[in-house]
């Protein structure tokens, strides 16, 4: 009998995998391997609705046992894998237990990076369902919050912390929010946004240290300040979850190194997807790791696509795409905005509300990627013209003809 395919993480890229694989026709065993005991669940609202307390964890859900059976997806929850034996071909599990496979998918994800600073407690980050749940508590007993980090994690919950009603301050050595993913043209507009929603935004300044304890921080900064604070949170970044691989002998440097079919280079029998996996995107000069709800969507799709069809892979080679949600701005993020040569702002970003976009033209006077708030025809434009490679100019000109009135308050 052939052994199952494996898919080892139980967040949207390995449930998406799972599910992939029986479209595209998978007839063998489907086992899907988590370490937390919850069903899967999605993780994108958890700094925004689930901080907020609008959503219960039902809501979250990404894969109910009910959907697992009638897939026929058999789920092993509450057990982390904490070996691969690739010669073997097993998973090995922390009770002890090893599961066989034709086919594994590393689908592990990634961890919160742990905050550097070490008080008695107080101190949060956000991954897990738990993490927030942790959060939460602290944020009952009231009390200023800082927020460590001005990143994606760390603008949305700041946001969401400061709707719940806390006094927040945001802390970040970048000179603006987000400033690696959208640079100062959409940075500086959206710190002005925090500014005026009521956060004390403390850019271009970083953290020394974080003393005491929940209720009774303090928080020094590089500059001398010293800010008080009854709950801390750290949102610098995340580490792909690949240390159960260390002496599996596969090739792992800041995630599971893949091939263009996002197969592992060393293994035919080991793929990767998600925020673990560093694929060779044959629109990109070097390996890359993307830590993107979109790009695991979409890479589990390709990748249950190779599994089935063998004599037919396809190349993994995906238009970026991202979102984020902070106030009443619905920021959203196509193609490669950080390589753009040269960019022209439409609209105002500025204006309360906002509407606006960012376009980016590469070295070859094509469109290179586009950053839209509140305004989704352009976003979708943008993603059109973007397989094509459509001429900068030109694509500018279109947008200038669209109406880029803000909406209207709710």
């Amino acid at each position: 009998m052939t052994s199952p395919t494996v898919v080892v993480g139980t967040s949207v890229g390995g449930v998406r995998t799972a599910q992939a694989l029986r479209r595209e026709g998978h007839a063998g065993r489907i086992v899907l391997v988590g370490e937390e005991s919850h069903a899967p669940y999605d993780k994108p609202p958890l700094s925004k609705q689930y901080l907020a307390g609008e959503w219960e964890p039902e809501r979250l859900a990404l894969l109910t046992e009910e959907a697992a059976a009638a897939a026929d997806v058999e789920l092993r929850l509450g057990v982390a894998a904490v070996r691969l034996d690739v010669a073997a071909r097993q998973v090995l599990l922390a009770d002890g237990s090893a599961l066989d496979f034709d086919h594994v998918v590393v689908a592990t994800g990634a961890t919160a990076r742990p905050s550097p600073w070490h008080a008695e407690s107080g101190v949060h980050v956000i991954r897990t369902l738990a993490d927030v749940d942790g959060l939460r508590a602290d944020l009952a007993a009231g009390g200023p919050v800082v927020v460590v980090g001005g990143g994606v994690i760390g603008a949305e919950a700041a946001a969401t912390i400061r709707g719940l009603g806390h006094e927040v301050t945001m802390v970040d050595p970048l000179a603006t929010p987000l400033a690696r993913i959208v640079g100062p043209e959409v940075g500086r507009p959206l710190e002005e946004l925090h500014r005026r929603r009521g956060v004390d935004t403390r850019f271009g300044v970083g953290v020394e240290a974080i003393e005491g304890k929940a209720g009774d921080l303090t928080v020094r900064l590089t500059d001398g300040t010293v800010l008080s604070a009854a709950t801390v949170l750290v949102g610098i970044g995340a580490v792909p979850n690949d240390g159960w691989l260390a002496d599996s002998g596969l090739l792992v440097d800041n995630g599971v190194v893949c091939d263009r079919f996002c197969r592992a280079v060393d293994s035919d029998r080991v793929w990767a997807v998600g925020d673990v996996a560093r694929w060779q995107d044959p629109r990109h000069p070097a390996e890359r790791r993307v830590e993107h709800w979109t790009n695991a969507v979409e890479q589990a799709a390709v990748v249950a696509h190779n599994i089935v069809h063998p004599d037919d892979l396809q190349a993994y080679a995906p238009l970026d795409y991202v979102w984020s949600d902070q106030y009443d701005w619905k920021m959203q993020i196509v193609g490669h905005v950080a390589r753009g040569a040269r960019h022209e702002i439409v609209g105002d970003l500025s204006a309360d509300p906002a509407r606006g976009a960012v376009l980016y033209a590469d070295d070859d006077g094509r469109l290179a990627g586009a950053v839209t708030v509140n305004w989704p025809k352009v976003t979708v434009a943008s993603r059109r013209a973007l397989g094509p490679g459509i001429d900068f100019d030109e694509f500018l000109a279109q947008v200038h003809a669209l109406p880029a009135k803000a909406p209207t308050p709710r």
